[in-house]
């Protein structure tokens, strides 16, 4: 199945089965590896991304259900122009991730979030990031949301 993509901006063009997850996709086709698979039944996060602006989970999404012209942003596509996100630099400083794993699914849901609702309360965070972290890094992440919806994630600029 051919479909065009835009993926970070960058247009692309790939001819692949129909029920391939876009996970593979994005990580075996385009070699955008920052987008990881964890359980591979949607349930982790760990392979969020956002598909025409919105979280999605990639590792069960078949391409046949992207859409020819779909937009894609991957954890690679957040920093503009070499500047961190507003979100990651958050993450930094707050220092969120231990080992890091399940940490770019997470800051995609977080951005997907802050898109919709700027300034969350603990219940709607609690509702919306549905990610798991084995390390348990929760309440650094609940401190770097605020944080951004705040003004104070740390991003200049």
């Amino acid at each position: 199945m051919a479909l065009t993509l835009t993926v970070n901006g960058q247009t692309h063009t790939v001819d692949l089965e129909p029920d391939m997850p876009l996970l593979w996709a994005i990580r075996e086709t385009l070699g955008l590896t920052g987008t990881k698979f964890g359980c591979g039944i949607s349930a982790c996060g760990a392979c969020t991304v956002h598909l025409n602006g919105k979280a999605v989970r990639s590792c069960t999404l078949p391409l046949s259900a992207v859409g020819e012209g779909a937009t894609i942003t991957t954890i690679e596509g957040l920093a503009a122009g070499g500047a961190l996100s507003a979100v990651q630099q958050a993450w930094v400083t707050h220092q969120v991730p231990q080992c890091g794993y399940c940490q770019s699914g997470m800051i995609m849901a977080v951005t997907a979030l802050l898109t919709e609702r700027p300034n969350p309360t603990d219940d709607e965070i609690d509702a919306s990031i549905t990610n798991i972290c084995r390390c348990g890094t929760f309440a650094r992440v609940r401190q770097a949301i605020h944080a951004v919806a705040q003004g104070h994630g740390g991003h200049h600029g």
